[in-house]
Order: structure tokens, then C-alpha cells, then sequence
């Protein structure tokens, strides 16, 4: 399974993205601001691409989906959530794109979560490319 979100709004407060699965649109994306120095717990990702597992989570004790080998970064996630204050480094996912952040986000990541969950059980590898 190939994932794709592309950064299309790039605030100095938050990064709002379309996410696409296999070439389709999926889901819209909120992550926090890209910076060019990380602020913990403030900073998106770096652009590229990452192997995604589903693995326990610790912090929220349940599945989802994790991105290895993320630069300068540890136990990036995606997960439900609406704003920027739902974030520190994950990738959040919704159905509905406001200005500053996004809605129906467990809905979204529901949807998303069942065919991570289907790839992973056929054995497929899961990768997601972040572009800006």
C-alpha cells in the first residue's frame, strides 16, 4: 500500500495536507508547522518517505499506525484529532478541512485505520511519502 499526503497549506502554526491511498484521495491531514530548526513537541515532520507499522502505542494503548525511521523524531503516529493542539509531531487525519484544522477526524482515521489493518494482514508493505 502506497500513501501519499502532499502539505498543501504551510502556516507558521499548522500544515494542513491531502492524503491519498494507492493514488486516491482518502482523508485531509493536520500536522504541525514545518520549521527548519525542530521545536519539540511544535514541528512536522521532514518530507519523505517512511515504512509504516501498526504497533501498540503506549500513550493512547491501542493499535496505530506508526512511521520508522522518522529523522530526529520518535514514535510518530497517525491518530485522530482536530487541531494543532492534538499534536506533537503525528500526523492527524479528517474528512472536513477548516481553515486552522480539521473535522469528523475519528471517522477519517477509522476508515484509514481498516485498510492499513487489511494491507499489514496480507502481508503488503505500507509506505507513506510526505511532499511539500
Amino acid at each position: 500500500m502506497k500513501m501519499q499526503l502532499e502539505r498543501l497549506q504551510l502556516d507558521p502554526d499548522v500544515t494542513i495536507g491531502a492524503l491519498s491511498v494507492d493514488g486516491a484521495f482518502e482523508c485531509w491531514s493536520l500536522e504541525d508547522a514545518v520549521r527548519p530548526v525542530k521545536v519539540a513537541g511544535e514541528t512536522a515532520i521532514p518530507a519523505g518517505r517512511y515504512t509504516v507499522d501498526i504497533t501498540l502505542s503506549p500513550r493512547f494503548q491501542r493499535d496505530l499506525p506508526l512511521l520508522l525511521s522518522v529523522p530526529g523524531f520518535m514514535g510518530v503516529r497517525i491518530h485522530p484529532g482536530n487541531t494543532a493542539a492534538d499534536t506533537e509531531g503525528c500526523i492527524l487525519v479528517g474528512q472536513d478541512r477548516m481553515g486552522k484544522s480539521i473535522g469528523r477526524s475519528r471517522l477519517a482515521f477509522d476508515a484509514l485505520f481498516r485498510k492499513l489493518q487489511a494491507a499489514k494482514l496480507r502481508g503488503e508493505s505500507i509506505t507513506l511519502d510526505i511532499v511539500q
